[in-house]
């Protein structure tokens, strides 16, 4: 362990670190200033094909693993870990204890040929994850992958909005609308409108089409508008679309970005992009502001030798953190800055300012956010390439600690548990 300062927080940590295809997986905890590494004996690998392999859950309050059985779709508990499971994209429902698993399909087609015979991919629902009482609850055929998922509800500025699941079909330039009110039997994780994201006029056909060339990777909600809003990476809009009627209700140009996330006050949704052709020698990284209200650009930056990888928000929502890596020619690389984790302060907000910038090292997998003996959070980041846990300090944005976890691999994750 090598320690810059102590850190000040009690937590329980589950690390999983992988080189995409087998990994490990460990409990980090701390309790009264002690650091204890615990791996899960790991079980050899199963030899099967990825869409056969078991599907990583998480871990219960008992620190036991879970996964599920993509045939069987059964969910087993064990003090071992299957070195070859598979951990799929997760998108938490915000307003019940479900979880969305993203099924991408095979490389070759996008179909997700165990489950949607018919053609297309999937998304498995679960409810209660990291616990022992963790449910199946199905699995739903939708459109070709990459997928993203986001969930309209009603809320105080928009009580007539249903809940609903939205999941983008990157292959397909789609959006499938999945029920997700389990008082609603008839429709509840049942595909009940498929959006066509396709403008025909930016089509060579110059009529709707599917699949066509939206490709659409960006795709939220808002409660203050009651409106779902979905970026078309291959148009450069973003599609508004209304969660009762699930129709396009306008288009909004947004050229140049990759990616949407909304803030946690679901005000405003910050765009991010990059920029590869303007400068051989830089990527140059684009953030966005976009007012839900008015449906207008209030601010924009640009941030030399920055590629932005992945975006977290601290609980309190005072806090975006921006993790980097690497994208570009050879040239742009060379002057990346692909071990930087920027945070900005919320609290400024439609402008984006920038509190610090921290180097990690290496680049960040993922952060987990713990509460503190204070009450605020501390950040841990997973650094693959290390095989460390570094545990951050968001107000004073410096490094508190660095935990040395397991071997350097291409990929890891963590998050926290009971």
């Amino acid at each position: 362990m090598n320690k810059k300062e102590k850190a000040i927080s009690n937590f329980t940590l589950a690390y999983y670190s992988s080189d995409r295809k087998t990994g490990s997986l460990h409990i980090v905890s701390c309790k009264q200033g002690e650091t204890k590494i615990a791996e899960f004996e790991r079980l050899p690998k199963t030899e099967l094909e990825k869409a056969f392999k078991p599907i990583l859950v998480g871990v219960t309050e008992n620190h036991q693993v879970i996964t599920l059985d993509p045939v069987t779709k059964k969910i087993s508990l064990s003090n071992q870990f299957p070195c070859d499971s598979f951990a799929a994209h997760n998108y938490p429902d915000p307003t019940s204890q479900r979880d969305w698993l993203m099924n991408d399909g095979d490389k070759e087609t996008g179909n997700d040929t165990l489950n949607c015979a018919q053609g297309g991919s999937s998304v498995t629902v679960i409810e209660g994850r990291d616990s022992s009482h963790v449910k199946y609850l199905g699995t739903v055929c939708v459109g070709r992958g990459h997928h993203q998922a986001s969930f309209s509800y009603p809320s105080d500025e928009a009580p007539h909005i249903p809940k609903q699941a939205y999941i983008s079909n990157l292959k397909e330039g789609t959006v499938s609308v999945i029920g997700n009110d389990p008082d609603k039997k008839n429709s509840f994780l049942q595909v009940i409108a498929t959006i066509d994201l396709c403008e025909p006029e930016k089509e060579e056909a110059l009529k709707p089409t599917i699949p066509n060339n939206a490709f659409p990777h960006g795709l939220v909600y808002s409660k203050i508008s009651g409106k779902i809003y979905n970026l078309n990476n291959g148009y450069g809009t973003i599609a508004v679309i209304d969660p009762v009627t699930n129709e396009i209700e306008a288009r909004i140009p947004f050229k140049g970005h990759s990616n949407l996330f909304v803030t946690p006050d679901e005000r405003y949704i910050i765009g991010r992009g990059a920029d590869r052709k303007s400068d051989a020698q830089h990527v140059v990284a684009k953030l966005t502001v976009f007012d839900v209200k008015t449906h207008t650009v209030l601010d924009s930056q640009n941030l030399k030798d920055v590629y932005i990888s992945k975006y977290f928000f601290n609980p309190e929502g005072t806090r975006l953190f921006l993790t980097t890596s690497s994208s570009g020619s050879d040239e742009q690389k060379a002057n990346l800055k692909t071990d930087a984790l920027l945070v900005f302060d919320l609290g400024k907000l439609p402008s984006l300012t920038l509190l610090g910038e921290l180097r990690l090292g290496s680049s960040a997998g993922s952060l987990t956010f713990v509460k503190n003996a204070q009450g605020a959070s501390t950040v841990f980041s997973s650094n693959s390439s290390k095989g460390q846990l570094i545990i951050i300090d968001a107000d004073k944005v410096e490094i508190q600690e660095i935990i040395d976890v397991c071997q350097p691999v291409s990929h890891s994750r963590t998050w926290a548990i009971s």
